[in-house]
């Protein structure tokens, strides 16, 4: 899969992940799965989406997704 067809794929989830904070660990483990790929291919992880990722890992008491 080609850099922007990544992208494409990380922002949908993003989008996801908005829509349905339920979901939110779930949505989390695709989200980890789609930055391995970037890395697998050797590819750079955008900044943001790492930013995200580090932080709903520091976010034990889903102040970022909280359950509904």
């Amino acid at each position: 899969m080609a850099f922007e067809q990544l992208k494409i794929a990380l922002t949908m989830l993003m989008d996801e992940i908005a829509k349905r904070p339920e979901d939110a660990h779930i949505l989390q483990e695709q989200l980890r799965e789609k930055i391995s790929e970037f890395k697998t291919l050797g590819l750079p992880v955008p900044e943001d989406i790492q930013a995200l990722e580090d932080a709903l890992e520091h976010d034990p008491e889903n102040i970022i997704y909280p359950k509904l």
